[in-house]
């Protein structure tokens, strides 16, 4: 046989196999775009819990593995590696955690401030559903922080002189903390987080943290999504969006050694469940009434008490991020405050010259959006600066609500353009007004001569939302492999208070209470 027959039988057998798998993706782009689809059929579940089995678990092994014989074999040689050797060990400063206890414990009450907040924007039907929603999320997310979410999020394996982290772990923490194991609570971490106080100390602040963020999301599907798809989802995005993010911009990861600024969570808090809420509202779709008759808040008292409770507590969110009591958390207190003021005020003047009237729920949603704002720069600016960072987040979030209500888009109580928005606004703020004159560890920004922050910053909010939107996407539709993630179309009617937990928040819902006994008789 010649080689010039042999060339081209191998050249036709190269085009044979070419041609084969580009209609075998071509078949899996088909098969992938079918299960997109917001209700897939049987089959396609069937074949999508196939491709979750083929590359899911292969994948989370191969990640276990990396793990276990990284820093769980060895759980000291992170606190070896990342300590001086003949260093003497960081003081621990008692003002420094009472401080630091204190701010745990004020960020831990944002949470049912949100509950408050949530629960008054929605009908008098769901509220008891929309509370449980922020306070389940206060059960799941303090025992799996526990157990695998901190270290998770802030385990990281340092060699001498190192300040990030390398490889895998520069976008995930190891296991070397699997359930506090070496998390004391009479020393500091051994990393050097916060050197004066106790590693627990800072172990349970960031606790608060990861509870909070998980609930925000929920604000975009209320109404309709089921409790027990909520439940599950409280516990995956934790997980596998929270503390990988977590990592990447505070715990000595990728985006922390890109130079992101993030002072107490514009990326991980604000930027990830705004984008999250987005995803999960699209795939869920609208409510059942959207657009067919007037949704208004039941109990604007209800919002106004949360509103306080978040101002409140934010003080700890903003200020104890400075990880101590000090001129760092001073500024912060200062800046969430006037920012907040600012944005108030200027949701407020919006409303009145555009709309004729300034309400009540619009001052509290200015309030809300001058937090959002503030939070990645609180640590980085100085108080006019924060001003202005204020009103401008408010005016981007006003005209994102409104424009949401003409888009007719269901996120139901404005996550996206609150949070969404509010924090990529912020976080982009920040670029501009930071300045090392108010904190040596951070970075100037444009107005400061250094417009190159500008673009890390740009470039941190793009890899936020891009791991929120992915994650959310596939962590959902994983879950609709399972489970129903809506409820019945009665059960919208009727209220989810009853259908989902057997009680009703006031008293003169007794309609709803007697179709639920009549059920499940």
């Amino acid at each position: 046989m010649s080689k010039l027959t042999l060339h081209k039988r191998s050249k036709n057998k190269r085009r044979s196999l070419s041609s084969s798998f580009a209609r075998s993706l071509s078949s899996l782009w088909q098969q992938l775009a079918i299960l997109a689809a917001a209700e897939p059929s049987e089959q396609n579940k069937k074949t999508l819990r196939r491709l979750v089995l083929a590359f899911g678990l292969p994948l989370v092994v191969m990640t276990l593995v990396h793990l276990l014989t990284g820093a769980l074999i060895d759980p000291a040689v992170a606190q070896d590696a990342a300590a001086p050797a003949a260093a003497a060990p960081p003081k621990i400063d008692t003002g420094d955690t009472a401080w630091m206890l204190i701010s745990s414990a004020l960020v831990l009450f944002m949470t049912p401030g949100l509950a408050f907040f949530y629960g008054g924007l929605v009908r008098s039907r769901n509220v008891l559903n929309t509370m449980m929603m922020s306070l389940v999320a206060m059960a799941i997310v303090g025992v799996t922080w526990i157990l695998w979410g901190y270290t998770l999020a802030f385990d990281v394996d340092l060699a001498q002189g190192q300040t990030f982290a390398q490889g895998i772990e520069q976008f995930i923490g190891g296991l070397g903390w699997l359930g506090l194991n070496g998390v004391a609570f009479d020393a500091p971490d051994p990393i050097g987080f916060a050197p004066t106080i106790p590693h627990q100390v800072f172990m349970v602040y960031q606790m608060m943290f990861a509870i909070i963020t998980v609930a925000l999301v929920s604000g975009s599907i209320v109404e309709r999504i089921s409790f027990k798809a909520f439940f599950w989802f409280i516990i995956l995005w934790s997980t596998f969006i929270y503390s990988p993010l977590a990592h990447m911009v505070w715990g000595r990861g990728f985006l922390g050694a890109m130079g992101a600024l993030d002072f107490a969570g514009g990326t991980v808090v604000h930027i990830s469940s705004g984008v999250s809420a987005l995803v999960a509202a699209w795939v869920l779709g609208p409510r059942k009434d959207w657009m067919a008759k007037p949704v208004i808040p039941h109990n604007v008292p209800f919002v106004l008490l949360g509103v306080g409770m978040l101002w409140f507590g934010w003080f700890g969110f903003n200020a104890g991020s400075a990880l101590g009591a000090g001129g760092l958390a001073t500024v912060a207190f200062v800046s969430t405050t006037v920012s907040t003021s600012a944005a108030g005020l200027a949701w407020l003047l919006a409303e009145w010259f555009l709309k004729g009237k300034p309400t009540a729920v619009g001052l509290g949603s200015g309030f809300v959006a001058g937090l959002v704002g503030i939070t990645p720069a609180a640590g980085f600016v100085t108080p006019v600066s924060a001003i202005f960072i204020g009103a401008l987040t408010a005016l981007a979030c006003f005209f994102a609500v409104n424009l949401k209500a003409k888009l007719q888009f269901d996120d139901s109580l404005d996550t996206f353009p609150v949070h969404g928005v509010g924090g990529t606004v912020g976080a982009l703020l920040t670029g501009f007004f930071a300045t090392k004159a108010v904190n040596s560890a951070g970075n100037n920004g444009v107005f400061y001569g250094n417009p190159g922050q500008l673009v890390t910053q740009i470039i941190a909010v793009l890899i936020a939302a891009i791991i929120a939107a992915v994650g959310t996407f596939v962590i959902l539709k994983v879950l609709g492999l399972f489970m129903e993630l809506r409820v019945k179309p009665e059960v919208e009617d009727e209220g989810l208070d009853i259908y989902e937990h057997g009680e009703g928040a006031y008293g003169e819902e007794i309609v709803g209470e007697i179709s639920f006994a009549k059920q499940t008789d």
